[in-house]
C-alpha cells in the first residue's frame, strides 16, 4: 500500500510529503533558492547595465565641468556638457589632431588594454603597464572661439591603486586652472586626501614648464623656495608612496611621453 500511494503521489508529491528536517530536503531547497536568487541578480545585472553605463559617462562629465570650473549644484550636466565641452582626440606620437574614432564614445582605458591601440610602455614612471595610442582631450572655447581651457585626462599609481583624474590648463597650456582625481583607492585619510578640496586648491596657478620646457611642477615635502614657488605643491602628510604616484603621473603626462607634444603644437598653432 505504502509503493502505491507513492506512485500515486508523484516525485513532486513524494518531495513534498518529506518531513521538514530531511536533509536530502533541506540541500534540494538550498540549491534551488541559489539558482533562483542567482537567476534574479544576474537578471538585474543585465538590466541595469545600461543605466550604470550611463551613470558612468555623467560622473566623467560632472567632473570635467568641476575641473573646468563649470560646475553648480542643480545644474544639467549633459546640457552644460554639450554646449560648453567639446571633445577631442590626439594622437599621442604626433602630438596632433585624429579622427580615428569617434571623441563622445571612445574609451582611453579600454584601448589601453587592447594591444592594437596601444604601446607596451618600457620607461614607465606612472606605473600604467600600456597607453593607449589616441588621448582623449577637452576643449572650451570663449566667444571669439580661441581656445580658453585645456582639459587633459590623466592617470597612475598611487600606493595601492590607479588613480584617475583631470587636469584642465588655460589657454597657454602651461597655467593649471584645475586638478582632481575621479576615482583612486588610495588608504582613508591619508593617501586618499587627494580628494581633500584643501589639497586641491594648491593646483590653480602653479606652473608646469619652467623656461626651458622642461616639466617643472612638483609633489614634494621639500619646502619652496622663491624659485621653486610656482611650480611646488605640499606632498600629502604620511602618504609619501601616494605623493610620489601623483608626482610621477603628473610629470609622464605633461612630459615627452604624454601630452607636451601636443601642448606645444597648440600653442604654434600646428595640431
Amino acid at each position: 500500500m505504502p509503493e502505491a500511494t507513492d506512485k500515486k503521489l508523484g516525485p513532486w508529491g513524494r518531495f513534498l510529503a518529506m518531513p521538514a528536517d530531511n536533509p536530502v530536503k533541506t540541500v534540494i531547497v538550498a540549491v534551488a533558492l541559489c539558482l533562483f536568487c542567482s537567476m534574479i541578480v544576474s537578471a538585474a545585472a543585465v538590466a541595469l547595465r545600461p543605466v550604470q553605463e550611463q551613470n558612468k559617462v555623467l560622473d566623467k562629465r560632472r567632473n570635467i565641468l568641476q575641473v573646468a570650473g563649470l560646475f553648480k549644484p542643480g545644474i544639467n550636466v549633459n546640457k552644460v556638457f554639450n554646449e560648453k565641452i567639446e571633445p577631442r582626440l590626439v594622437d599621442i606620437s604626433t602630438g596632433t589632431f585624429s579622427d580615428a574614432a569617434d571623441p563622445t564614445t571612445y574609451d582611453q582605458r579600454a584601448a589601453a588594454k587592447d594591444p592594437k591601440e596601444s604601446i607596451d610602455l618600457k620607461n614607465d614612471p606612472a606605473g600604467i603597464g600600456r597607453q593607449a595610442k589616441l588621448a582623449s582631450v577637452y576643449l572650451i572655447r570663449n566667444d571669439a572661439g580661441d581656445i580658453d581651457k585645456i582639459i587633459l585626462p590623466v592617470h597612475g599609481y598611487g600606493l595601492w591603486s590607479t588613480m584617475y583624474g583631470f587636469v584642465a590648463l588655460k589657454a597657454d597650456g602651461n597655467e593649471v586652472a584645475g586638478f582632481q582625481f575621479y576615482e583612486q583607492g588610495e588608504t582613508p585619510g591619508l593617501g586618499a586626501e587627494v580628494d581633500n578640496p584643501r589639497w586641491r586648491a594648491q593646483w590653480p596657478g602653479k606652473k608646469i614648464y619652467g623656461e626651458d620646457g622642461k616639466v617643472e611642477i612638483a609633489v614634494t615635502k621639500t619646502p619652496a623656495t622663491p624659485a621653486t614657488r610656482d611650480y611646488h605643491i605640499d606632498s600629502l602628510a604620511g602618504a609619501t608612496l601616494t605623493s610620489r604616484g601623483v608626482d610621477n603621473l603628473i610629470h609622464f603626462w605633461m612630459g615627452e611621453q604624454g601630452f607636451k607634444r601636443f601642448l606645444d603644437n597648440l600653442k604654434e598653432g600646428t595640431v
